[in-house]
């Protein structure tokens, strides 16, 4: 039986009430991700339950850098630097095709936030906390050397850059590939379950009482101990246990804008200062470059967070300023992505200043809840947190697990030896690629996103199409059904191909065949038909105008 099979929800379901699971958690991003796979690789007995779709919430809307976080070292937190930067090799190597080099520019700006003598220090030590590894150290340029590297940006100011190791990746499909990774460890997870209740036993915690939104049926699962991994929602389970006190959520709105790259044609990410203190990113990615991010309180709802004409002219102007002759105007913006960063509230703070650091809160009845945290750091997060329900069991049952072994476990997809084999793979891609008269534009975005997943893919490509680019889509549709349980048109056209972002264009010509293919693989009636379609036009229109 395929636990990753969209047929197979109604199997799943029964499996999820069937038994008492070790652990149970809540939240389907990265954290909920990591924390399943650890568990489930040291033999616990693990369920996961999403509300909405896997990495639906912040997961989805980040700035999609695995990066070790320059900014912090200002901010003297080096344990997190260390931490977080020796994390991006370890994910690398797990996921080469997924996770990939990038080489950051930082222009140095007189006046700036970062000096010129400063900045060669901080980079040297920031090299040095991370390891790494010689040919990927940071390089200082001259004022020259700077604008060769980007000639877009301004000339008044520029003193001189820095060039230093980032690592760019999809942070939907990396919650994916771990997701997938450990059902392959026997792991339950499933999407469309929303928690209604705790399920107690004098007083402790000992499952929940949620709904399939799916069928619009209740359900109860239970399990010796439930983790809170709900990213922006953690204290809203916090207060339905009633235990929500001390410290808390804050809540910052990041925007990212994606622009076609022929209007920002740069070579490399660009990590840049903008006029009222911060520093904001523009990166290339394929045929797009996003830039971003805005860093405001949201008190709002956190299901609709959505980007406004503000926060659009707020990135238009820093990237204005800083590539003057470029010119970009609202016009040019293609899509957007609006997210929540859940940060552990500091008093007197500005969300720009409030720690990165994740926090573990456990209440009284027993729910262990963590919060704040990088994307780069969720495997240690997920550690630390398995490590205290590990601790539980061996105290209160004498039951032994084993210890972290996520280091050492390829992600789905990225079963590669090094980089030079995902260059040789990509090779071979390329020459069917062409063969299917696609661009060589999809080489480059099904590795990336697919790694060895897209010799799949490519084998159920329609070669009777007269519209190739339809077929791959349609064929990518297919794989996602049966492989990453996908439920609705928006979870494999936002967060499993990425094209609500970075290739919106395409969607609306090809709609109605995947509408469709939709209708046929679940039997929707025409009214269910029109409700899918309907969210996702909602989607698009919401990712590409600005109230």
């Amino acid at each position: 039986m395929n636990s990753l099979s969209a047929a197979n929800r109604p199997y799943l379901l029964q499996q999820l009430q069937s038994e008492t699971f070790d652990l149970l958690v809540i939240g389907g991003g990265i954290t909920g991700a990591g924390i399943a796979l650890d568990a489930a690789a040291r033999g616990m007995r693990v369920a996961l339950v999403e509300m909405r779709d896997f990495a639906s919430g912040t997961s989805s809307k980040s700035t999609k850098l695995i990066h070790g976080g320059l900014r912090y070292l200002k901010q003297l937190e080096i344990n997190l630097v260390r931490e977080v930067g020796r994390e991006r090799a370890v994910v690398h190597r797990l996921a080469p095709h997924l996770v990939s080099a990038e080489k950051m520019l930082l222009p140095l700006i007189e006046g700036g936030t970062y000096g010129k003598w400063a900045t060669a220090l901080g980079l040297y030590v920031y090299d040095f906390l991370a390891a790494v590894e010689d040919n990927d150290r940071r390089r200082m340029l001259t004022q020259a050397e700077t604008l060769a590297e980007e000639p877009l940006l301004r000339k008044e100011g520029v003193v001189g850059g820095g060039l230093y190791a980032e690592y760019r990746t999809d942070d939907a499909r990396l919650t994916i590939e771990i997701i997938k990774t450990a059902v392959q460890h026997g792991a339950l997870c499933l999407n469309y379950v929303t928690v209604e209740d705790f399920l107690y036993k004098h007083g402790k915690i000992q499952g929940i009482i949620c709904k399939d939104t799916i069928k619009n049926e209740a359900l109860i699962i239970k399990s010796n101990f439930v983790i809170n991994a709900a990213g922006p929602w953690v204290d809203t389970l916090r207060q339905k246990d009633h235990s929500l006190q001390g410290k808390r959520i804050f809540h910052s709105k990041g925007v990212h804008l994606v622009v076609p790259h022929e209007r920002l044609p740069i070579k490399h990410a660009v990590y840049f200062d903008v006029p009222d203190g911060r520093m904001i990113f523009a990166i290339p990615r394929l045929r797009t470059t996003y830039i971003g991010t805005t860093d405001t309180p949201y008190e709002g709802d956190l299901n609709q967070v959505l980007t406004t004409k503000e926060d659009v002219d707020y990135i238009l102007n820093a990237a204005n300023q800083m590539f003057p002759d470029v010119n970009l105007t609202v016009t040019d913006v293609e899509s957007s992505w609006a997210g929540l960063r859940p940060l552990i509230f500091e008093e007197g703070k500005s969300a720009s200043e409030m720690s990165r650091k994740d926090e573990i809160f456990e209440s009284e009845s027993g729910l262990i809840s963590i919060a704040g945290g990088k994307l780069t750091g969720y495997r240690k997060m997920a550690e630390k947190v398995v490590n205290r329900v590990a601790k539980k069991f061996k105290t209160q049952q004498n039951r032994q697990f084993e210890s972290c072994k996520t280091n050492t476990i390829p992600l789905t997809g990225g079963v590669f030896n090094d980089v030079l084999e995902v260059k040789n793979y990509k090779k071979s891609v390329c020459e069917q690629v062409r063969q299917l008269k696609l661009p060589d534009y999809y080489t480059h975005y099904l590795v990336a996103n697919y790694g060895k997943q897209t010799t799949e893919i490519l084998n159920h490509f329609d070669t009777n199409s007269n519209n190739p680019g339809q077929a791959l889509l349609r064929a990518e549709l297919q794989f996602c059904l049966h492989n990453e349980l996908v439920f609705k048109p928006l979870d494999f056209l936002n967060r499993r191909t990425g094209r609500l972002y970075f290739h919106i264009h395409s969607i609306a010509p090809n709609l109605e065949v995947i509408l469709q293919d939709f209708q046929t693989y679940f039997g929707w009636d025409d009214a269910q038909l029109a409700h899918e379609e309907l969210e996702v036009r909602n989607a698009m229109q919401e990712a590409a105008t600005f109230g």
